[in-house]
């Protein structure tokens, strides 16, 4: 047919045969795991943005590794065990089984009575992974669409999943496309002996699935074994590594671990960047300061003092964020507007031009501001992202984000209290810009700003609004802010700092 005959022009190389294709009743889609606890590390396969250099922009595209082998060869089991070996932080597993196309309605007839063939390139919607796959590779966060195998549809719900450091991209055909291979930069094919894949699938179907012997054995005859034969086995030659045996081939999986370890450039000290970067240029438009009236340096004072209690500490910061608060309130866009008063005048007044307003806070310190915002906001949509530093490299890393749904269409509040480089504030705008939030949509606050961070921020992000009640000069070579106010978190809470706290990286005290 012209159809079958497109799809194989399609592979890469071009399968000869022109057999009808293949049918097959139903497909299968593994889970794929949020995250892996290794003796080492906590590796997240969910994924996460990528980190960012001091313009903003991504320092450099994820490495992406195929994986490609029959059905049942252990692919899933040797993506797990390359992630482990690689022992780098963030990771995305991502399945072909994923991406089966919508069925027509004549289609989902034919899938009803067994007669459609999803192991036939046709299946697969190639255009959805390529694309997929482009957006993972450049950082950008993306939609994943969640299929259901019983009614052979795409359900409502879709999952988001983020850029990360290795992408690892499994599927039956993950080699069966030109423009998906060059996304690729390690082809590895699982070989394993197809009366090994037979077996696994024997045990699968009949313990987990409550299937028959005589009907398992009907299935790979009639459908997997021919579509390997057609379409898969073919690809092989295109891998660069061939795996065979499957997760029992240790001395391969070394192999390939060394070569990605080889291949992924050495991790950027981006504090250092921030430090060096932009820093004698005048403090930008987009900064807005609280007017230091007296009432305000005399807070200051106050939770500045080292001897000062923590139930002071906690008042007057809180008088603070009250302030800082309505002060940021003051700069969203307002129209005019006419009310009637209840003597039946009219009265020229002004309200808000948005659509809604929600508050972000960066755990642990940001979330203290969330009462006053609170305070002065009426059904304000709250949500909290969780930065942290790694501890060996010095860079921020997003560990957890929940963010209200459209939050897209919102003005949003992002909050943290004290910044020092800008390192943790700019992941977290970042992660809102992922979200299709507008950059001039987002307003950083924080109590105490060093310049660098606005330096930072404003340079990366020219069109967030950075608004705080003070800016201090300096930061120390630990990334301290000079005079300072001490780490916020941890006089807020009553916990000890560890030794080598930043003013913005509270989290580490989580």
């Amino acid at each position: 047919s012209n159809s079958s005959a497109e799809s194989l022009d399609r592979l890469y190389p071009t399968v000869g045969s022109t057999k009808p294709p293949r049918k097959r009743t139903t497909s299968q889609c593994k889970s794929e795991p949020p995250l892996l606890r290794t003796s080492k590390r906590t590796i997240y396969t969910a994924g996460r943005p990528p980190w960012y250099n001091e313009h903003g922009t991504q320092s450099k595209e994820a490495f992406v590794i195929g994986l490609g082998g029959g059905s049942a060869s252990g692919k899933t089991t040797v993506a797990t065990m390359i992630i482990e070996a690689l022992d780098v932080p963030w990771v995305v597993l991502l399945s072909m089984d994923s991406f089966y196309k919508v069925l027509t309605k004549q289609q989902q007839e034919q899938a009803a009575s067994n007669d459609f063939n999803f192991d036939h390139p046709d299946a697969f919607d190639f255009d959805l992974i390529i694309a997929t796959l482009k957006k993972l590779k450049q950082g950008k966060s993306v939609k994943i669409p969640i299929y259901d195998f019983t009614t052979h549809s795409r359900k409502k719900e879709w999952k988001t999943l983020y850029g990360a450091n290795v992408i690892i991209f499994e599927g039956i055909m993950a080699f069966a496309d030109k423009e998906l291979l060059k996304l690729l930069d390690l082809k590895i094919f699982v070989d394993t002996d197809s009366d090994i894949r037979l077996v696994r699938r024997l045990r699968r179907d009949i313990s987990e699935r409550g299937r028959d012997i005589e009907g398992v054995i009907k299935q790979y005859n009639k459908f997997v074994k021919p579509s390997f034969d057609q379409y898969i086995q073919p690809t092989m030659r295109l891998a660069d590594i061939v795996v065979p045996r499957g997760s029992g081939n240790t001395v391969a999986i070394d192999l390939i671990v060394q070569h990605v370890h080889s291949q992924l450039e050495e991790c950027l000290v981006f504090r250092a960047a921030l430090a060096s970067a932009h820093q004698c240029h005048p403090l930008p438009q987009t900064l807005s300061v609280l007017k230091s009236t007296p009432q305000v340096r005399g807070m200051h004072t106050i939770i500045r003092n080292k001897e000062t209690s923590r139930d002071e500490f906690i008042f007057y910061s809180k008088r603070l964020m009250r302030l800082l608060i309505e002060h940021a309130l003051s700069l969203l866009p307002f129209q005019s507007c006419t009310v009637q008063t209840p003597q039946g005048q009219d009265y020229e007044g002004r309200t808000y031009s948005g659509k809604q307003i929600t508050g972000v806070s960066i755990l642990r310190a940001g979330e203290t501001m969330e009462p006053a915002l609170r305070a002065v906001c009426k059904d304000v949509r709250i949500g909290t992202i969780l930065i942290q530093t790694n501890c060996n490299t010095g860079e921020p890393e997003l560990h957890y984000l929940r963010l209200p749904k459209d939050i897209s269409e919102d003005h949003v509040i992002l909050m943290d209290c004290t910044v020092s480089t800008g390192a943790a504030a700019m992941m977290a705008v970042r992660v809102l810009l992922d979200h299709d939030v507008p950059e001039d949509k987002i307003f950083l606050l924080s109590l105490l700003m060093a310049e660098m961070g606005v330096h930072s921020v404003a340079y990366a992000f020219p069109r967030v609004k950075i608004i705080t009640t003070a800016v201090d000069k300096k930061v120390n070579d630990l990334f301290r802010i000079i005079p300072g106010i001490g780490n916020f978190g941890d006089r807020y809470f009553g916990t000890d700092a560890p030794p080598d706290w930043s003013d913005d990286e509270d989290a580490l005290s989580t």
